[in-house]
């Protein structure tokens, strides 16, 4: 019998709680344990500290396996164990993700999905070597738990300030080998119901001039009238309202500008722009 960690996808907990319930070691991104006969798989999305290119496609998680330098071996340690999981069917695979320090996600138990391929990726020394990929699915067919979307945008953001330290030799090389298929993921999101009234009366107000740059809309849809984007001058996220006095019609360009910058002298200017009325 498969052994029952009593965890639910989505489950939250810290390495030491793992560590506990499975009686593996606390260290590796591939822990086995005889005490409970299972193999924990760990995904760390730490691009700064974790070579690895781990990602879900579809319903499909493409893990790398286990060896931070040079070429990858299937008779490696668990690498070979993970490979030869189908079987042992008293084995249970299970996988962790994660996003932040200390944080261990629970996905589930996993099994493999299809056959083990090879790939190229960079080491722990940023060199090129091949890897081996173990396509896996969770079992019973269940769905990936989603992330929230802001589990992600940081994710991202992470990422892109990591891209941005590298040569322009390097992001050539990386960009050439790059995996055509993009990683995916299901999130949640929070979306505010925005009251239509303000909305239609503020741009009405702005007369097809953006309450920022004090320029006419650079287009009109397809109804003929100005496009303008509404924003929160203080966001609805933060407690801001969701009324007049919170609420201008920008140009795509200047909203973009507020969500990239939040420059202070912005807010200012369309605290004082907002007194415009019809």
């Amino acid at each position: 019998m498969v052994f029952n960690p009593g965890l639910e996808p989505g489950d939250i907990i810290t390495n030491d709680k793992l560590t506990d319930i499975f009686g593996c070691s606390s260290q590796g991104g591939m822990r086995r344990s005889k005490k409970t006969n299972t193999l924990v798989l760990i995904s760390n999305h730490d691009i700064l500290n974790n070579p690895y290119n781990d990602r879900w496609i579809g319903n499909i998680f493409h893990y790398t396996g286990m060896g931070m330098e040079g070429d990858q071996s299937l008779d490696f340690k668990q690498n070979k164990t993970l490979a030869n999981s189908k079987n042992n069917p008293n084995l249970g695979v299970f996988l962790f993700e994660v996003f932040e320090p200390k944080k261990y996600v629970y996905v589930g138990e996993v099994e493999l999905a299809d056959r083990i391929y090879q790939e190229k990726q960079r080491d722990a020394n940023s060199i090129n070597r091949n890897v081996w990929i173990f396509p896996l699915k969770l079992k019973d067919n269940y769905l990936p738990p989603v992330i929230p979307k802001e589990t992600l945008d940081d994710l991202i953001s992470k990422r892109e300030n990591y891209v941005k330290q590298l040569t322009d030799e390097e992001l050539i090389e990386r960009a050439k080998n790059s995996i055509g298929l993009p990683g995916e993921r299901q999130v949640t999101a929070k979306q505010y119901e925005r009251n239509p009234y303000v909305c239609e009366l503020v741009k009405r107000r702005a007369k097809g001039v953006c309450q920022l740059c004090k320029k006419e809309a650079p287009f009109k849809n397809k109804k003929r009238e100005p496009y303008l984007e509404t924003h929160h001058i203080k966001p609805l996220s933060k407690e801001g309202k969701d009324t007049i006095d919170n609420t201008v019609a920008l140009c795509p360009n200047c909203h973009i500008r507020l969500h990239v910058l939040n420059d202070l002298e912005d807010i200012e200017k369309l605290n004082i722009n907002k007194s415009d009325k019809i």
